[in-house]
């Protein structure tokens, strides 16, 4: 399997993950006062979360194949436009596929704000950088959630996982 279709993969079943956790919290009747919720002062809100965690795919899309994607940077008022730009994003996964992808162990180079700078061969950018990142993002979603008393669990943060589902026999 190529590291462009893990990555592909991976990007479709956790923004799955994340609408899913978004329309838990809509059905719920959680307030969009919810999106300022925080686990520590000094970490991100929740609504930031969300944005982070689509703007690292924002940033592999643009860094290494080139799509025009535009990059949020500003908050999301409401689970309302998580969800818009969580479908928007959905809808990209097509065309990333069909994307000119650079080979394995093409070099990408990137600067972090703070100056940090990195080189690494596109296949350890995606599974070193980006897919982390996605990760934590997404589990820092779950956790905010949880912490604000919504009825989620394990099975919340990996939803996909049902189309894999087999019954125990007899039991």
């Amino acid at each position: 399997m190529s590291y462009v279709t893990a990555a592909l993969a991976t990007f479709e079943n956790m923004f799955g993950t994340l609408d899913h956790l978004a329309s838990k919290a809509q059905a719920a009747g959680g307030s969009d006062d919810l999106l300022h919720a925080r686990l520590a002062e000094d970490m991100f809100p929740l609504e930031n979360q969300f944005r982070v965690a689509l703007n690292q795919v924002t940033q592999a899309l643009v860094r290494l194949c080139e799509l025009d994607v535009p990059f949020d940077e500003e908050p999301y008022t409401s689970f309302d436009e998580v969800r818009e730009r969580l479908k928007a994003m959905q809808e990209l996964v097509p065309q990333a596929k069909d994307a000119h992808w650079p080979a394995a162990e093409d070099t990408i180079e990137f600067t972090l704000p703070n100056g940090m700078a990195f080189a690494m061969q596109a296949h350890e950018y995606v599974r070193d950088w980006t897919l982390p990142n996605f990760y934590f993002h997404t589990s820092m979603v779950y956790a905010l959630m949880r912490q604000s008393g919504m009825e989620i669990g394990k099975a919340d943060l990996i939803p996909h996982m049902m189309r894999y589902f087999k019954a125990p026999a007899n039991r």
